[in-house]
């Protein structure tokens, strides 16, 4: 391989890392937005979170497409890639314990008792 050639390559792989990271980010983003409630990630698990949902999102979609190259640039692979972001931010929540506590006992119904009152006693000499 000339060294051209390979130049090319390194710079037609370092546009797509980083079409990538930039879509994932907006998909995750979208995500977060979608989802209601507070979360437990911040900002670089947003990031995360929407790189890897977009690649399991567009991974998936291409799987049932045979030979089709899904890009999160199209309005299609973007709505596949927030669909991966959203399901594997619900995964986050459910083990990250938002929905559920381990070992957490149901609340009972508590009888609440009255508290006495206190006197005070003033003594005279």
């Amino acid at each position: 391989m000339d060294p051209p050639a390979f130049m090319e390559q390194v710079q037609i792989l370092a546009h797509d890392v980083l079409l990538w990271i930039g879509f994932g980010t907006l998909v995750g983003l979208v995500a977060k937005a979608i989802m209601p409630g507070r979360d437990p990630g911040g900002a670089v698990a947003t990031l995360l979170m929407g790189i890897a949902g977009t690649v399991l999102g567009c991974a998936v979609l291409s799987y049932f497409y045979e030979g089709a190259r899904i890009s999160p640039i199209s309005v299609v692979g973007f709505a596949a890639g927030t669909g991966g972001a959203f399901v594997l931010l619900a995964f986050y929540r459910i083990l990250g314990g938002f929905w559920f506590k381990e070992g957490a006992v149901p609340p009972r119904h508590r009888v609440y008792r009255r508290a006495a009152r206190r006197r005070t006693y003033v003594l005279e000499e």
